[in-house]
């Protein structure tokens, strides 16, 4: 089993600023320094989910505007979620040698020229490739914000600090649509990316201002490409690591299988306009960052392992009940609500352990680590969206592929990862060292 290895406090203090020159005596930030630092990290990850979900409620617009099928439309979501992918096994890599801060910053100003673009894009091709754009630049925030979390903190806090900031990210998914809602009473389609790019500028400037790195100099990666490679060569051949990777990368895909379909499940089928789907989606998004802070209290009395093996064994129970419910009609749209928003909130439960699981086995490559890890999220999440076009666009359609994903999680937790491996990450992994 691959050891966890501890990060010196000194990079925890860096890492949240002036004001972290007394860390607690297990080494780590004390309260009011974490919560500083996940309102810091949580705003650089909800660009990702921002970038995903605020022009949601205008995919069947501009559809029609475009003069497009629905299935092209949904394809520019799937290039959002590769340019994720593919950004995070690019930027991961480059963190580890050069430090945290200046790839963050790169990949935001990547994002925020994208968007810009998108205002203009001319038609649908045009507005996919410059998706894909924006999602290499989202990596970036991604990414990064995971590889800080590792370089400060061990065994089960991290899996306690990532579902704080699935807490920060949730707001995001939230608030998406609504926004995405809100504008388009006053401007089209093209007016979210105006926002979005607004978005990032900010962000740049919290990171500029309000973030210090946690890399430093002396644990940075300095073999190159080959080293790289040896690098994702060793993460590929940890079995337990390739698997919970997976498990991830299918909750991912159940929950895109939702972002992806559900514009066209509640405004085509049911006939909501386009502020009721956001206060829905909103609503599903509730479910999920509860879920998440259940998490933090679950893990007072259980182990990570434990959390997610019981998450995904009930979200697949409720899956095929939600397919049940969708393909009978039994229930109708109220039928349809209640189970999705509880196959969520077992995906909310998935989502902080299974990454939280994986990254304690790879303290000494952070960033290429959670590169990887964010690789096959994105990757098969990516792969979620036109999956769903192609069944079709009904809530059946959107079912299948959701309780198809949590299957698959279950099957690849159980075939690809040991149980006594897992728990042993969880009772062995150490605190950081005190000066």
């Amino acid at each position: 089993m691959t050891t966890v290895e501890p990060r010196v406090d000194t990079a925890a203090e860096a890492a949240v600023g002036t004001a972290a020159r007394t860390p607690t005596t297990d080494g780590e930030p004390d309260r009011r320094q974490q919560r500083r630092l996940v309102l810091v990290l949580g705003s650089l990850i909800a660009l990702g989910p921002l970038t995903i979900d605020m022009y949601l409620p205008a995919l069947p617009t501009i559809s029609t505007e475009l003069r497009t099928t629905d299935a092209a439309v949904q394809l520019t979501l799937t290039g959002t979620l590769a340019g994720l992918a593919l950004g995070q096994l690019l930027i991961g890599p480059v963190s580890d040698a050069v430090g945290r801060k200046k790839p963050l910053i790169a990949g935001m100003a990547l994002h925020v020229l994208a968007s810009l673009l998108c205002v203009v894009a001319p038609n649908v091709a045009v507005l996919g490739t410059l998706r894909v754009l924006q999602g290499l630049g989202a990596a970036a925030a991604s990414v990064i914000a995971l590889a800080v979390v590792r370089d400060l903190f061990h065994g089960s806090a991290v899996a306690r600090l990532f579902s704080r900031l699935m807490l920060v990210m949730g707001v995001a998914p939230v608030l998406a649509p609504t926004l995405g809602g809100g504008l388009l009473r006053w401007t089209d389609w093209r007016g979210v990316f105006v926002a979005l790019m607004i978005f990032g500028l900010a962000l740049i400037a919290v990171t500029v201002f309000g973030l210090q790195e946690s890399l430093p100099p002396e644990h940075r990666r300095r073999d190159g490409v080959a080293g790289t490679l040896r690098v994702y060569g060793s993460l590929l051949r940890d079995r337990t690591y390739v698997g919970l990777a997976l498990v991830a990368g299918l909750a991912m895909a159940a929950l895109f299988a939702y972002v992806s379909g559900s514009s066209f499940v509640f405004q085509d089928q049911y006939g909501l306009d386009e502020q009721v789907f956001a206060v829905i989606f909103g609503a599903g998004a509730v479910g999920l960052i509860g879920a998440t802070q259940l998490n933090v209290r679950l893990l007072r009395r259980y182990t990570p392992f434990q959390i997610l093996r019981g998450a995904l064994i009930s979200g697949t129970v409720l899956g095929f009940g939600l397919l049940a419910v969708a393909a009978t009609g039994f229930g109708g749209l109220a039928g349809v609500l209640v189970l999705l928003w509880a196959v969520l909130a077992t995906v909310g439960l998935a989502m902080p352990n299974a990454p939280a699981l994986a990254m304690a086995r790879h303290g000494k490559a952070a960033g290429t680590a959670a590169a990887l890890l964010g690789a096959v999220q994105f990757g098969v999440g990516a792969l979620a969206a036109p999956l769903v076009g192609v069944v079709g666009t009904g809530s059946t359609a959107m079912a299948v592929v959701m309780a198809g994903g949590m299957l698959a999680a279950v099957v690849a937790l159980l075939l690809l990862t040991r149980a006594e491996e897992l728990t042993d990450i969880d009772s062995a992994a150490p605190a950081a060292p005190t000066h």
